[in-house]
């Protein structure tokens, strides 16, 4: 009877390791599935992280591109606004050369200077360049005094005369007014 219990254990020892392996089996199957899986998945991820690294190096050169056109024309609006100026004073040249009265020339050409001129204002006040006020209150950012004067009609460290207009662009002085100030 021992040699029957020793068949029946080996048969159930056999049995438990026949499960053993499939479940064995199963279980590296389902590992390397799941392997199969997980590679699919970073193969995936990799093509798309080349694929958004590539557009973002594209747009990462057309912006640079684009700042580049940008700064390069810049002045553009600027220049197109100052080809009528040009054209005016053209206008004026040509004048001077006709044989008309000379009193009647110098009066259109003074008229013609007049009127380049506010054109030309117009044109720098469209692009923010503006004249410093001959009005204003003194300022040491704006303005340069060269010299004072003893001036009755005037307050101390008011403007009295102005030598050279000054201009600003936008709040930045671009060339300060020099002006003679009252002691």
């Amino acid at each position: 009877m021992s040699e029957e219990k020793n068949d029946i254990k080996n048969e159930e020892i056999q049995e438990d390791v026949e499960v053993t392996n499939e479940e064995a089996q199963a279980d590296e199957q389902a590992v390397e599935n799941e392997f199969d899986l997980l590679q699919n998945e970073l193969n995936t991820l990799k093509d798309k992280y080349a694929r958004v690294h590539a557009d973002f190096e594209n747009i990462k050169k057309r912006l640079e591109r684009e700042k580049y056109t940008a700064v390069e024309y810049a002045n553009e609006k600027f220049a197109k606004d100052m080809v009528p100026v040009i054209d005016s004073l053209e206008g004026a040249l040509k004048s001077v050369a006709t044989d008309a009265d000379k009193a009647e020339l110098f009066d259109k050409l003074k008229e013609g200077i007049e009127l380049t001129y506010k054109q030309f204002l117009t044109s720098l006040e469209k692009h923010g360049v503006t004249m410093v006020s001959h009005d204003e209150p003194f300022d040491p950012n704006i303005h340069n005094a060269i010299q004072s004067v003893d001036s009755e009609d005037v307050e101390s460290g008011q403007i009295v005369q102005t030598f050279q207009t000054g201009y600003k662009y936008k709040e930045r002085p671009l060339r300060e007014a020099m002006v003679v100030v009252a002691n």
